[in-house]
């Protein structure tokens, strides 16, 4: 019987750190010891998003609702904010301030400064 002729590709993970600086090039060995090569190539998601910085809580708010699977209607009911203004703040047509923000995160289950 024949062997497979293609090996399957190992799972790889994606880290990042925040340390102090030097000890940046010791970190780096010490992960490559262990088969970790560094990215350079990689791109700041800011600069890749389509959003200025006032639309951006307001993609963030979309991106969360959706990914709970909650309408607009369903995330009033459970943080008590008009569905229009739901709509409002998803369209940067309004700011979705501290308190609003502590409301919805705790509704979608994430920090609240996501929303600043």
């Amino acid at each position: 019987m024949l062997g497979a002729t293609k090996k399957r590709p190992t799972k790889s993970v994606e880290l990042r750190f925040r340390g102090p600086a030097d000890k940046r090039d010791r970190a780096v060995k010490a992960l490559g010891s262990l088969g970790f090569t560094e990215e350079r190539d990689s791109i700041p998601w800011r600069d890749v998003l389509p959003f200025s910085e006032k639309e951006l809580p307001g993609a963030c708010l979309v991106g969360a609702r959706e990914k709970e699977g909650l309408t607009q209607m369903r995330l009033a009911e459970l943080t008590g904010i008009p569905q229009r203004h739901i709509s409002e703040m998803e369209r940067g047509k309004r700011t979705i301030g501290k308190e609003r923000a502590k409301k919805l995160a705790d509704a979608l289950d994430l920090d609240y400064r996501v929303f600043l």
